[in-house]
């Protein structure tokens, strides 16, 4: 059966993307060689926030006397991998209704594209077919980046996957790598009672983060009992024994650690082996499928989008490129308005779901200067936030950062209770051109901790009430 738009991969980005040409009139199918959702529903974004609630809780329970309550501080490991798996299923059968209502094709198997207009799916049972579509949409995602002196045997050296599904909590672990996965683990086991130590090869933690958000993160790490080596790497696994011991660079000289669990939290890799881009002509750079603003690939008819891709891997970075990807194929097939406009991938918000929680967009204070702008910068303590305060989580700040020439919004970044939720407002104000001045003559609701944006822009411009 001929398609019109045939997306290989179903997370985020492969999902919405196929939505979005059903929406717009084009008969649409999607190949998935396991889950529906992607890694993003069923292994990453959304059950690792269902165990990071588990272990938010669990803190909760562990300081209730704070509180003025009383309360065991027992937990059940098994249940609580048990209910971030439930959530899971509940998100890909999400997707599997959505599939159904939006009257698109589901082909199970793995897709390669064989030329122009056509993939071939193998499936389960070890049987080929042909599937045939005027457009093709590359949406394979990403899977954990494997380092050569940190092989993964999936059961005492692992990447996420695994540390979502262990069959009972180690007493120690070590987590190698301080990005978003990394430091969301770390928090988690750390929460439940593992003894955690992180390893991470720059100078410091989050290092995308600004160097503000870093620091505050780390003291908020080493006071929880996590222990922080920076500017180290893991040379050699030793995992003969029991548990295993790994040799570490640092700066002052080579040590042993020895843990249970090794988590290899060193990045993302694009899933581009074996689907057919090399037959085709279908270039590659640097491990990714090179594409123009809109997606198109080398070759004509065959698009790609998400974490095979360059740019953030973000799962809604993969939605916007799945829908501006789809939107400019409707405009060209005179089934859609106008020309979609391109992603702006410098206002593209990043967030980590540990606790204190961290959220930007923009540029970070250093990036500002070395653009060469003049800024203003606003830091506001969320200690000074009422509702910080009553949340019992007064750790963390909004810091804002401002070009003081004409007033434009540069960046945010924020980190402490709740601010995952606070950040589109800096993102929409971005898209917007937003200047200080009419952000300080929209009101802000008292008490929240949203309101902390509104008093760390007070802070750039000397017009600080509550500080």
């Amino acid at each position: 059966m001929a398609y019109d738009v045939l997306v290989i991969g179903s997370g985020p980005g492969g999902y919405v993307a196929a939505i979005r040409a059903s929406q717009l009139g084009f008969k649409t199918a999607v190949i998935e060689k396991e889950s529906l959702g992607g890694v993003c529903l069923n292994w990453g974004c959304i059950p690792t926030k269902a165990l990071l609630k588990s272990a938010q809780v669990m803190e909760y329970i562990k300081h209730a006397e704070a509180y003025g309550l009383e309360a065991s501080g027992k937990h059940n490991f098994e249940k609580v991998i048990k209910r971030s798996r439930g959530v899971a299923d509940k998100m890909s059968k999400g997707v599997q209704f959505l599939m159904k209502k939006n009257k698109i094709d589901v082909i199970m198997g793995f897709g390669k594209v064989q030329g122009k207009g056509k993939v071939e799916v193998s499936k389960a049972d070890g049987t080929k077919e042909i599937v045939e579509a005027k457009h093709i949409i590359i949406a394979t995602g990403g899977r954990s980046r494997e380092l050569p002196s940190l092989k993964q045997d999936g059961k005492k050296v692992i990447g996420y996957r695994e540390a979502m599904v262990l069959p009972q909590q180690p007493k120690s672990m070590i987590v190698v790598g301080s990005g978003a996965i990394g430091v969301e683990f770390a928090y988690f086991y750390n929460s439940m009672g593992t003894k955690v130590t992180i390893v991470e090869f720059m100078p410091r933690i989050v290092p995308v983060e600004d160097e503000d958000i870093s620091k505050e993160l780390e003291k908020s790490y080493k006071k929880s009992g996590i222990e922080v080596l920076t500017n180290s790497s893991v040379e050699a696994v030793d995992s003969s024994g029991n548990g295993v011991k790994a040799k570490v660079k640092t700066p002052n000289g080579e040590i042993t650690l020895e843990a249970d669990i090794v988590l290899s939290a060193a990045g993302v890799v694009a899933n581009i082996e074996g689907i057919g881009l090399e037959e085709n002509g279908i270039k590659t750079d640097k491990g990714r499928i090179v594409v123009d603003k809109f997606y198109q690939t080398s070759v004509p008819g065959i698009y790609a989008i998400g974490d095979c891709v360059p740019g953030q891997a973000l799962a809604h970075v993969a939605s916007k490129e799945g829908i501006i990807c789809v939107e400019n194929i409707g405009y060209a097939e005179k089934k859609y308005h106008h020309q979609p406009e391109a992603l702006d991938y410098g206002n593209v918000p990043g967030c980590t779901y540990c606790t204190p929680e961290i959220a930007s967009v923009g540029f970070t204070e250093k990036a500002a200067k070395e653009a060469g702008y003049e800024i203003k910068v606003g830091k506001f303590p969320l200690s000074v936030s009422g509702k910080a305060q009553a949340a019992g989580a007064p750790e963390g700040f909004v810091k804002v950062i401002f070009d003081a020439k004409y007033g434009e919004w540069l960046g945010t970044h924020m980190i402490g209770y709740n601010v995952t939720e606070m950040i589109a407002e800096t993102v929409v104000a971005r898209k917007l051109e937003t200047t200080y001045h009419e952000v300080l003559n929209s009101i802000h609701p008292h008490p929240t901790i949203s309101e902390g944006i509104k008093d760390a822009i007070e802070v750039a411009y000397g017009e600080a009430i509550h500080l």
